[in-house]
């Protein structure tokens, strides 16, 4: 299945690769024109690649665990102090998302959206720790049950779009899409100090799947 989000920049990207491909058997030798054309195939199936959306349904919804909101790999598990909304001391949690990686945002708990913020900002590698308070972002507050956390998209060095589907005050259930980010980049989870995170580092994770933390 193709992500919503895709469907622009598939049309786009088979115009202008169709378009070469045709000036190049029409300029080039035979055999560069067979290169271009190997290449252009390549370039649009890892396109739909990136713009996968895989069937994931939740196995056993418990709102007592956090699901992980998107696939990636682990790359931060850290206290730190929060100032953008809760202006206390929070585990987070980051995973880095290749372009190989699905990149659709998944609701990690049964939750309602308290708050979204969104900031402009630089395009850091998602890896840079930086990037979690520099980088372009937008933040989601869920409020499951009366725990609050926090989910941040980060666009990366290539992501240069972070979508968001919800609004305040709407209701989401423990799996549902939420959001989508483009090309590489980093989702990080803001938990209460009470949380207990079941992740670890370097653990290649799957939205939906993979139990990243529980709440107490």
């Amino acid at each position: 299945m193709i992500h919503k989000t895709g469907y622009p920049t598939i049309i786009i990207v088979l115009i202008v690769l169709t378009i070469l491909t045709i000036v190049g058997y029409n300029y080039l030798s035979a055999p560069l024109a067979h290169c271009l054309l190997v290449l252009a195939v390549g370039f649009f199936i890892f396109i739909l690649s990136f713009f996968r959306n895989p069937d994931r349904p939740i196995s056993i919804r418990d709102q007592n665990v956090l699901y992980a909101p998107a696939d990636g790999k682990v790359v931060v598990i850290e206290e730190i102090d929060e100032s953008e909304y809760f202006n206390d001391r929070r585990i987070q949690i980051s995973i880095f998302m290749s372009p190989l990686n699905v990149h659709v945002n998944r609701t990690p708990v049964d939750s309602t959206i308290k708050k979204i913020i969104y900031h402009k900002g630089k395009y850091l590698p998602a890896w840079n720790p930086k990037s979690s308070t520099e980088n372009e972002r937008c933040y989601t507050i869920f409020d499951a049950n009366g725990t609050v956390i926090m989910l941040k998209q980060i666009a990366g060095a290539l992501a240069r779009r972070v979508v968001n589907f919800v609004k305040e005050g709407d209701q989401l259930s423990q799996g549902e899409e939420y959001g989508f980010i483009k090309f590489g980049s980093r989702v990080d989870i803001i938990l209460p100090l009470s949380a207990t995170v079941v992740a670890t580092m370097d653990q290649v994770v799957k939205g939906n799947i993979d139990i990243i933390a529980k709440l107490s």
